[in-house]
């Protein structure tokens, strides 16, 4: 039997647990933040594009704007496919060599991009990035796992969390400064820096967090048993389906944003900082969520917010077909559909994996 004295409080376990942190590797602060970035990598990937869709198209002779969007669709074809190969290898050869891989991988891309002599090429280079920042997004949560459990897991992944939520905010602004300053090909090399750095700051700093015990084959077997462990069980997939719906409309109006503030409301303009306060709108429903969602539990809030969602976006389609839209009717609509999505998103997520 245990007896009281042994297992340590709630409290106590995680300050242990953030004192061992600091004794192997980054302080708790430190790696936050590196967690944070391995997090926006994939986000400035995305967002920071936005901005220079017509000048990359009209370097690389592309005039429609529909095949520009492409350029946003090849990152997340690659990004979506690779997630599934970066589990099984980091569970085989550790964390570390595999997350340097992936990012190795980006930053590789992201120079072939920034060189890219033809629309071809990019949309190869960008497929290229999306396959090496997969490894970021799903080694991100692996790394956190490892070293902490309970509350202080939770902790870690919502200050990292908040912080990489700025990233999709600032991202176009970003962009556009970069495009002050220097041709399209500017932003590629801001994210080969930022991968580089990355790369760096992990290599001298972040210790490798899966034990060698804790290492498992690579399997057809057991990833199988995986596999159809998630797909025959009704709640993951019903949640993870669910997921994969809001996410197709997100990215939908990420893919479409710049063409409808160029070429629809002429006003490019505004169109990074409508984007951050639509933006917005996820932000303060992380905030939101955490401050509610121990009391009123995941299940209602999430439902609730897709019932929300669905409302909205009928409520917004109306509004389009009848002709009554304008920037600031879009503004509003997209930030109110955004605030729901942002309390869906964590809610579907973890109800998927319990």
């Amino acid at each position: 039997m245990t007896r009281p004295s042994d297992t340590p409080p709630a409290d106590t376990a995680g300050l242990e647990a953030e004192a061992k942190v600091a004794a192997k590797g980054p302080g708790f602060p430190e790696f936050v933040c590196m967690i944070a970035l391995m997090m926006a990598l994939n986000a400035l990937a995305i967002d920071s594009m936005l901005p220079a869709l017509p000048a990359m198209g009209d370097a690389l002779g592309v005039a429609s704007e529909n095949s520009r969007q492409w350029i946003v669709t090849a990152y997340l074809l690659g990004f979506g496919a690779a997630q599934i190969v970066y589990g099984p290898l980091a569970d085989r050869f550790g964390r570390k060599p595999i997350l340097m891989i992936g990012v190795g991988i980006y930053v590789a891309f992201s120079v072939v991009a920034m060189l890219a002599p033809s629309f071809e090429t990019l949309i190869v280079a960008r497929v290229g990035q999306g396959l090496g920042s997969a490894a970021t997004r799903v080694l991100a949560v692996s790394i956190v796992r490892d070293r902490f459990s309970g509350r202080t897991m939770a902790r870690v992944m919502s200050l990292s969390f908040l912080v990489f939520l700025g990233v999709p905010i600032l991202a176009p602004s970003l962009g556009q400064l970069i495009l002050v300053f220097a041709p399209w090909e500017g932003i590629f090399g801001v994210l080969a820096f930022a991968g580089i750095a990355l790369m760096v700051w992990a290599g001298l700093r972040l210790p490798e967090t899966l034990h060698p015990e804790d290492r498992l084959p690579i399997e057809a077997r057991r990833i199988g048993g995986a596999f159809r462990a998630v797909v025959t069980n009704r709640q993951a997939m019903g949640y993870t389906l669910a997921m994969a719906a809001v996410q197709g409309a997100l990215f939908g109006f990420i893919n479409s944003s710049q063409q409808i503030f160029y070429d629809v409301f002429k006003a490019p303009g505004l169109f990074t900082t409508v984007f951050a306060v639509i933006a917005g709108g996820i932000a303060i429903a992380s905030i939101v969520n955490a401050r509610i969602g121990v009391k009123l539990g995941s299940r209602k809030i999430s439902h609730t917010a897709l019932l929300g969602f669905t409302g909205i976006a009928a409520v917004h389609a109306t509004v389009v077909i009848s002709g009554h839209e304008s920037i600031w009717s879009f503004a509003i609509l997209q930030a109110m559909t955004m605030f729901c999505f942002g309390l869906m998103a964590g809610n579907f997520g973890s109800m998927a994996m319990e």
